[in-house]
Formats: structure tokens, C-alpha cells, sequence
């Protein structure tokens, strides 16, 4: 192994990662948390002869860009230059000579996640988490399984720090389960480490460390200063308000249902693996008898029409929907035929909203603010969009696919004209049309 000039943080972040049983590396981009954390995974696999190791990313195709073809490699190269290593492309995996494995592979595709999750683990590593919902962290952390004699099972997450109401925030710097909220029993096995740019400047240059000094604060806090955001400005959700919404859905039988919907926001995807379309929102919705909108399941998914229609049709007859809602000028003659392919008999209804994502969802946050839509378990995809419309727009880093067709089927269930004439009154403003007297 080569030798390797680390700075007194980058160190710090070393003895954290050889600590605990979790442990989170946040901070700045080019801060060399990645590295540092790659770099151990190496040194554990070289350790203990047919260990298994995953490095896993919200999307499999960031996954083998970012890790595969570039850290890795890099990190090979200059701490391991000498090493043998054979890649098995197919299968998502680069073995080493004594039978170790580290597996590399993305959360976003069900049959990759079977097949890299149905095995155990000795070392799991969650990069960029910012973008892992924490359900998907918790099925990822129960494959820390594996039994080595000559090592300790560890997790390894890394990302550049978004809002406090973040899990990462609450598990590993306020000790709290992010679930409940209540303090965790076991706080020694969760280790951070902060990491910074001018921690790593020995290997960035000054004029990159000059534009990162110069961004806008809210960026230079989290790409710069990697600190933890008190909230998104002006945000129309928040987590908090999310969770005072939720219910258990025993609390919603159906003889309480005046009406439910599945709504479906289609995307352009071909298939499971067509990673450069966004998913189908398929959100399942009901109005009840106090006049309150619900939340019953979320079966969004990336996949052919052919599947994403059948997926469709079973929620609707699953949870004896009155019809499947799409949005009439974003694809509703498509949704149209596909479920009429799917079932010529289901019937579907149009919804008309304004163009604009934040002119479509600020009504639905109204309901929310008002108490008058409530959330039958736990959607953690949904919710984190949610979290990220703002009045100014939308700042998520992927589509909100899931809550848009969660504000179609609100739409259509309790902003009609004739019950709270919201829609209206937002798409009068937007498009600057006089009111009636």
C-alpha cells in the first residue's frame, strides 16, 4: 500500500470509520469522503480472504459512473497500485485474488437489489445518502450480515449534508431513530465525522476552493461548509408537518370511503432498467366521510407500460377504486390507452391543473396545513418530494413523480370547483384572470 498524505480531519475521519458499527462521513463536495471510505473497504476486503463488501447508490447508473469508473479506480491507483483485481461486469462485482468481493450496485432497480441484497455482508456503504430514502437504508443495513473472523461487520455512509430533518441528521448527530424520533439505545455504535473542502485542499486547487468560498450561502453552506440545513427556504411541506398528518390506516375503514382513486403520472420509461426516465407515480387516495383526504399506498415504480398498467389495475381493484385519475395535459391520452389495454373496463377520469408544478401543489399543502389530508403509514419516497417544493420551485434532484400523482389524485378528490374552489383560485392568479363577482 502506497503512502498517502492525509490532513488532521481526514485522519479523524479514519479513526471514526475503524470505531463504530455505523458510521456517517458528511461534509463538502471534493472533501475526500468517498476516498477515504473506499480506500477502507479495500483494506478490509485485502484483510479477510472471501469477504464480501457492497457500495450501494440510490441509482444503479450513478453508481457505476461515479464509484466504478471513477473513484474506485482512482483509489486503486494510488493506495494500491500493484493490486490484482478482475471486474465481473455482468454480475456487478470486482473480485480480488484472495476471494474477496465488493459489489457495486444502485437502490433503484428491483431485480439488482434482489440479487445484490439477497446476499450477506461484511461492510455496506451508502454513498451520497442524501438521496437514499431511509426505508431503503434500513433493508440495505439488515445484509450486514456476513460472519469474518478477522473483521467487524461496519456501515459506511457519506453525503453532502441537506436538511436536519434528514436521517442521517437525526441517527447520527442528534441520536435520535428517525422512525420515532425517540433517542437510540445504542448511541456508541454511531460514529460522524465532518469533512470539508479546505480539508482536502492539498489536493484541490485554489480557484475551485475560491468558487466554492463564493457560491450562494445556501449552497456554500451545504457544498463548502457542509453543515446541516435548518430547513429548505420556503418550503410548502416540512417533515414535522408531515408526520402530525400521519395515521394508521385502521383508522380509515372502508365504510368510511366516500370515494377512492388511483392516480398515475406516467414518465417515458421503457423498461426496468431505461435509468433516463423518471418513475410512474401510481399513488392510491381516497376522500372520507369527514370530507379529509388520504394517503392509502404508493406503487410507483420505473418499468414498461405494459407493467406499470397491470400494477395500475390491481390497485384499483385491490383497494375498489371508483377510477384511475391522470392529469389531462401531461399524458392523459397515453394513461388512457394503457389502461384500456390493461382493463377496457376500469373507468378513468381527467384532471385539469396549471401547468406549473408549485401552482399545481401549493393548494395541496394548503389542505395539508389546514389538517385536511392525512397519510395512512409511511412513504418515504413522497414525502421527501414533498419536502422539496418550495414557492419558488421544485429543488429535488430527481422528478416528483410520486407527488405528482399524489396532487392528481388530491385534485380530483378534494379541490373540484364545487367543494373548495382552490384550484380555481390559484389558476385565476397564475393566469391573471379576473375573478367572478
Amino acid at each position: 500500500m502506497m503512502s498517502i498524505r492525509f490532513s488532521v480531519a481526514q485522519n479523524h475521519a479514519r479513526e471514526v470509520l475503524s470505531k463504530h458499527r455505523y458510521s456517517c462521513i458528511f461534509g463538502g463536495t471534493r472533501s475526500g469522503k468517498t476516498f477515504l471510505i473506499l480506500r477502507a473497504i479495500i483494506h478490509r476486503a485485502l484483510r479477510a480472504s472471501n469477504s464480501r463488501h457492497a457500495v450501494l447508490r440510490f441509482r444503479g447508473n450513478a453508481a457505476r459512473a461515479s464509484i466504478a469508473l471513477d473513484t474506485f479506480p482512482v483509489v486503486l491507483q494510488r493506495c494500491f497500485p500493484n493490486l490484482d483485481v478482475v471486474e465481473h461486469r455482468q454480475e456487478g462485482y470486482f473480485q480480488f485474488r484472495n476471494g474477496s468481493q465488493i459489489w457495486i450496485g444502485g437502490l433503484d432497480n428491483q431485480d439488482r437489489v434482489e440479487k445484490i441484497l439477497g446476499l450477506e455482508f461484511v461492510t455496506i456503504f451508502l454513498n451520497e445518502a442524501s438521496q437514499i430514502p431511509y426505508s431503503s437504508a434500513i433493508i440495505a443495513f439488515t445484509r450486514l450480515a456476513q460472519v469474518v473472523p478477522e473483521l467487524r461487520q461496519r456501515a459506511f455512509v457519506d453525503l453532502n449534508p441537506v436538511g436536519k430533518n434528514h436521517w442521517t441528521n437525526k441517527l447520527f448527530i442528534e441520536h435520535r431513530d428517525p422512525v420515532t424520533m425517540v433517542p437510540i439505545r445504542n448511541p456508541e455504535d454511531y460514529g460522524s465525522a465532518r469533512l470539508n473542502p479546505i480539508d482536502n485542499a492539498h489536493n484541490l486547487s485554489k480557484d475551485f476552493l475560491d468558487s466554492l468560498d463564493n457560491l450562494p450561502e445556501k449552497q456554500r453552506k451545504r457544498f463548502y461548509e457542509g453543515a446541516f440545513a435548518d430547513e429548505i427556504d420556503c418550503a410548502l411541506w416540512d417533515y414535522e408537518q408531515i408526520a402530525a398528518c400521519r395515521c394508521p390506516i385502521d383508522n380509515i375503514p372502508e365504510s368510511d370511503r366516500v370515494s377512492v382513486v388511483v392516480a398515475v403520472d406516467p414518465s417515458g420509461a421503457s423498461n426496468s432498467q431505461d435509468m433516463s426516465s423518471d418513475e410512474i407515480g401510481i399513488i392510491v387516495a381516497a376522500r372520507g366521510r369527514n370530507g379529509k383526504g388520504f394517503i392509502l399506498a404508493d406503487r410507483s415504480l420505473r418499468d414498461a407500460p405494459s407493467v406499470w398498467g397491470r400494477i395500475a389495475i390491481q390497485a384499483y381493484h385491490e383497494y375498489h377504486a371508483d377510477c384511475i385519475v391522470a392529469e389531462s395535459n401531461f399524458g392523459g391520452a397515453m394513461v388512457e390507452a394503457v389502461i384500456r389495454a390493461a382493463d377496457p373496463n376500469v373507468p378513468i377520469r381527467m384532471v385539469t391543473a396549471s401547468r406549473g408544478k408549485v401552482i399545481r401543489a401549493e393548494p395541496i399543502s394548503v389542505l395539508y396545513q389546514r389538517g385536511l389530508i392525512h397519510h395512512a403509514g409511511r412513504f418515504p419516497v413522497l414525502e421527501e418530494q414533498l419536502c422539496h417544493f418550495t414557492t419558488h420551485g421544485y429543488v429535488g434532484t430527481d422528478s416528483p413523480d410520486h407527488a405528482d400523482a399524489m396532487i392528481h389524485a388530491m385534485t380530483y378528490l378534494l379541490c373540484s370547483s364545487n367543494d373548495t374552489g382552490i384550484i380555481e383560485f390559484y389558476r385565476r392568479i397564475a393566469d391573471k384572470s379576473p375573478f367572478p363577482e
